[in-house]
């Protein structure tokens, strides 16, 4: 569970760490409370999850806390709102966006997670989505599943090719057993972008 912990004296240390912590997101009256689930604050699960066990209510809650904590460890933040993207699933404003999960109907020891991003050109969903395959599968040891399986929402303009780029990362570590710490291919940029100049729609993943 979330509990007390959320937001603590230590996550204050964390945050000055963290080159994307500025201080600039205040509570106020735009976020759920920690430990909370709001049915109406979360996006609906989409096509990755039909069929699955969803988590929902505590469920939610307990993955979605050790979620922060191995987000906050390997830096996982937003950088538009400049927050720890598990925070996403508890803002008002974007009810639509954050993740969600569900355990695989066919081995209980895989987890899916889909992210729905905050909008169809969200141009940190690259980013976002590695590093929170990366936090998840870097840290197992931290929760209940050997794997965690990533995918985009098909919302996002580029999921095709995202989420081509997330099947390949995970075949490698399915196969090696070690997170793979360098970009694969079938990347969100196309091979006629590459060479002529930044796509500002793409983001090099730093994780």
């Amino acid at each position: 569970m979330f509990a007390t912990k959320y937001w603590t004296a230590r996550d204050e240390a964390r945050r000055t760490m963290n080159p994307f912590s500025s201080g600039r997101s205040t509570d106020g009256d735009s976020f759920d409370e920690p430990g909370s689930f709001v049915a109406d604050h979360v996006p609906d699960p989409g096509a990755f999850l039909e069929g699955h066990d969803l988590l929902e209510g505590d469920e939610h809650v307990a993955f979605h806390d050790i979620t922060r904590d191995l987000f906050e460890e390997r830096g996982v933040y937003d950088a538009t709102f400049g927050y720890n993207l598990a925070r996403l699933n508890l803002d008002r404003r974007h009810p639509d966006a954050g993740y969600r999960y569900a355990v695989d109907a066919d081995d209980p020891s895989v987890l899916r997670a889909e992210f729905s991003p905050t909008t169809e050109f969200c141009p940190q969903a690259d980013a976002l989505v590695k590093g929170s395959f990366r936090a998840w599968n870097g840290l197992s040891d931290r929760h209940e599943y050997d794997l965690v399986r990533v995918r985009v929402r098909p919302t996002h303009h580029q999921s095709d090719s995202l989420n081509e780029t997330l099947e390949e990362i995970e075949a490698q570590y399915r196969e090696s057993g070690e997170v793979p710490s360098e970009p694969v291919g079938g990347s969100a940029e196309s091979t006629t972008d590459r060479g002529q100049g930044e796509d500002q729609t793409t983001v090099q993943s730093p994780f």
